[in-house]
């Protein structure tokens, strides 16, 4: 669990892109910051994206957006640009009116460049131009760590963007690792568990790992 984790963060063979998605940005807070002083390339999709995509001064409609972080996001732009890490954000999204209630009901999508989301509508995944996009940025690399999805996967309508991820990461020759929750819910719901090189399964633990922290286990076994 650790080996791959750890090896995958700290000993990375290059090209080393990390990917994070899921819903919020203040979640992933610390994993973002730390993650710029490691990777090549940083890929953010997910609800998450659409902070920095608001940070960039475009509007997002009713998507997911925390305005209490748009600070932090500029500056990690800037960090990205400072550090010469390319960071990589959806350049257009699948957008619906109404959220699915049931989530995994029909869905009426409309995809659009994320620089102009209508008012009356929310991004619930990447688009084709962004999945290829992130595609291409996983082939180009030796080493891929992946956490959190890219859309409301569990509807199949949007799960497009999170399959064709994962697609890629299955295919490419790099040493793929993902970072438990809902991503690793995601690969093997997709079938695709086994082309990759390791699935960790602790969602919070991986995370923390991703922040740059020890946890109490580690230390012990790294020491002993």
């Amino acid at each position: 669990e650790i080996k791959y984790l750890g090896n995958a963060v700290n000993d990375p063979v290059r090209p080393f892109t990390a990917i994070l998605g899921g819903a919020k940005v203040a979640d992933k807070l610390n994993v973002i910051s730390n993650l710029l002083e490691k990777v090549d390339t940083l890929i953010i999709g997910g609800g998450m994206a659409y902070t920095f995509v608001k940070a960039q001064g475009y509007e997002v409609g009713k998507s997911l957006c925390d305005d209490t972080k748009l600070d932090y996001c500029k500056e990690m732009m800037a960090k990205a640009k400072e550090k010469g890490v390319k960071l990589l954000l959806p350049v257009d999204a699948a957008c619906i009116k109404d959220f699915p209630d049931p989530i995994d009901a029909p869905v009426d999508v409309t995809v659009v460049p994320v620089t102009a989301i209508p008012a009356d509508m929310e991004g619930c995944d990447i688009g084709p131009e962004t999945m290829k996009l992130f595609a291409d940025a996983v082939k180009a690399s030796k080493t891929v760590v992946w956490n959190g999805p890219m859309g409301v996967f569990e509807n199949p309508t949007l799960a497009a963007g999170t399959l064709a991820v994962a697609k890629a990461m299955a295919e490419s020759d790099a040493t793929t690792v993902i970072g438990g929750g809902d991503s690793a819910a995601a690969v093997q719901q997709m079938g695709l568990g086994d082309k990759m090189t390791h699935i960790s399964t602790g969602g919070g633990a991986s995370l923390e790992y991703l922040e740059g922290k020890e946890l109490p286990g580690i230390a012990v076994i790294q020491n002993a």
